[in-house]
């Protein structure tokens, strides 16, 4: 059980650094997905910010088993969002978000299952 919790967090820190770059260096990605869901740039870089900090949170969290919780659940929040924004401009677009979206639920899951046993 271990050994799963720890790939999927790793993976999930992985995606979410990876993400958090891209916002923070300006990269051409965030910015068109900002366009396409009508959200303004000046909240690339924060968005960036939490996404960094999440990354801290769950690496923290294989140390600390209660802030990988806690983390993992607040990324489900954050991608919760993200759908909203989709569906608000009628996106379809879903592939990336549905990745991050079931990377973060696996990681919230498996967290929980990991503190129970």
């Amino acid at each position: 059980m271990f050994t799963t919790y720890l790939v999927v967090t790793l993976l999930t820190a992985a995606a979410t650094s990876s993400a958090a770059v891209a916002n923070l260096i300006g990269h051409d990605y965030p910015k068109s997905q900002a366009d396409r869901l009508h959200i303004p740039h000046s909240w690339i870089r924060p968005l960036g910010t939490l996404l960094a900090t999440a990354t801290v949170g769950l690496l923290t969290g294989l140390a600390i088993p209660p802030l990988g919780t806690l983390t993992a659940a607040c990324l489900v929040l954050y991608f919760l969002g993200a759908l909203w924004a989709h569906i608000r401009v009628h996106d379809r677009q879903l592939g990336p978000w549905s990745a991050c979206f079931g990377l973060s639920l696996a990681t919230l899951l498996l967290s929980i299952a990991h503190q129970a046993s």
